[in-house]
C-alpha cells in the first residue's frame, strides 16, 4: 500500500535529494555496464606517401668580371660630372709646374734677363712639363686596352669566360621524361638530407669538389611544381616540386660534361631555353647584376 501523501510531504529535504541521487546513480551504472561491452578497435590508418617527388635546384651566377657597357643615360653623366670637376678643382702639381715653366720661359724672353738668377738649374738639364706630356703622350698610343668582347661570347655556350661584363646564369639539359629540358642544376630529395644539402649535391655531381660556389641562404628562394606526362604517371608518381637556391660561383665554371649539354647564359636569354611556365618562377627571384 502506498505511503500516505502526508508522509512523503513530511519527509525532510535531505532524504528526497539523496533518493533522487541513489535513483540517478542506479541508471548510471546500467548504462554503463551497457556500453563496457568489447568494442572492435580500428586501427590507425598508414598514411601513404605523397605522390610529388621533392627536388632540390641551384640556381648558379657567374658574375660580371668587367665592368658593364655604359648606356647613352650613363655616358651623358659621366661628361657632366667630368666637367663639373673641372671646373670645381684646385689646380694639379703638374699644372702647377707648366704654369712655372710658362713664367721661366717668358722670363728669358725679356731685355733684361739675367740667367744668374736660377742658380738651382745651372749645370742640370732641365725637363720641362712639356716634354713629360709628350713622353706620357706617346707611352698612351702605345697601349692597347684588353677587349671587352671575345670570340667566345658568340661562338660557345659551355664557357664561363664569355660575356665577361654581365652575369651567367649555369643551365643543364635534363631529361623530364621523353622531353629533354633546359633546367637549372636539380636533383631529386633523399632521405636524412635537408633541401639545401640537395642542391649542393646537385652541383658536386657535375665535377665533383673542383666546382666549388658560395650558397646565399639556406632558405629556398622560389618553387615550382610541374605533373609529368600523362603517359608515364602512377598513382605514387604524379609530378615533382622543386625548390631553389642562390649560390655564386667561386671556382671551376669550366665544366668537363658533353658539349651541348651544359649552357651559361645570360640572364636576357634565358627565354630562349626556359619553358614559359618554368620562366616565370625563375624570373621571381633572378637576380639582374
Amino acid at each position: 500500500m502506498a505511503a500516505p501523501c502526508w508522509r512523503v510531504v513530511g519527509r525532510p529535504l535531505w532524504q528526497k535529494i539523496s533518493g533522487s541521487v541513489t535513483a540517478s546513480a542506479s541508471v548510471k551504472c546500467v548504462l554503463r555496464n551497457a556500453s563496457s561491452s568489447p568494442q572492435p578497435r580500428s586501427e590507425s590508418p598508414v598514411k601513404a606517401a605523397s605522390p610529388w617527388a621533392l627536388h632540390g635546384a641551384v640556381c648558379l651566377y657567374r658574375l660580371p668580371v668587367i665592368s658593364q657597357d655604359r648606356n647613352p643615360i650613363e655616358e651623358r653623366f659621366m661628361e657632366l660630372m667630368s666637367q663639373m670637376e673641372l671646373e670645381k678643382s684646385m689646380l694639379s702639381d703638374h699644372e702647377l709646374r707648366l704654369l712655372e715653366d710658362a713664367e721661366r720661359m717668358s722670363r728669358k724672353q725679356e731685355a733684361d734677363y739675367d740667367s744668374d738668377e736660377e742658380e738651382d738649374s745651372v749645370g742640370q738639364e732641365i725637363v720641362m712639363a712639356q716634354d713629360l706630356e709628350d713622353t706620357w703622350e706617346q707611352k698612351l698610343k702605345q697601349f692597347q686596352p684588353a677587349p671587352r668582347t671575345t670570340a667566345l661570347d658568340n661562338a660557345t655556350l659551355g664557357s664561363v669566360d664569355r660575356c665577361l661584363g654581365n652575369s651567367l646564369v649555369l643551365l643543364l639539359k635534363q631529361e623530364v621524361g621523353s622531353q629533354n629540358l633546359w633546367l637549372l642544376p636539380q636533383l631529386p630529395w633523399e632521405n636524412g638530407e635537408t633541401l639545401r644539402q640537395t642542391a649542393e649535391r646537385a652541383l658536386t655531381s657535375l665535377t665533383g669538389p673542383e666546382l666549388k660556389a658560395t650558397f646565399l641562404g639556406n632558405a629556398p628562394c622560389g618553387f615550382y611544381k610541374y605533373r609529368l606526362p600523362k603517359n608515364i604517371q602512377t598513382e605514387s608518381r604524379v609530378g615533382a616540386k622543386v625548390f631553389f637556391f642562390k649560390a655564386l660561383l667561386a671556382a671551376g665554371g669550366n665544366l668537363p660534361l658533353q658539349k651541348d649539354s651544359f649552357a651559361w647564359v645570360r640572364t636576357d636569354e634565358l627565354q630562349d631555353y626556359l619553358k614559359p611556365e618554368y620562366l616565370r618562377q625563375v624570373k621571381r627571384f633572378i637576380m639582374n647584376l
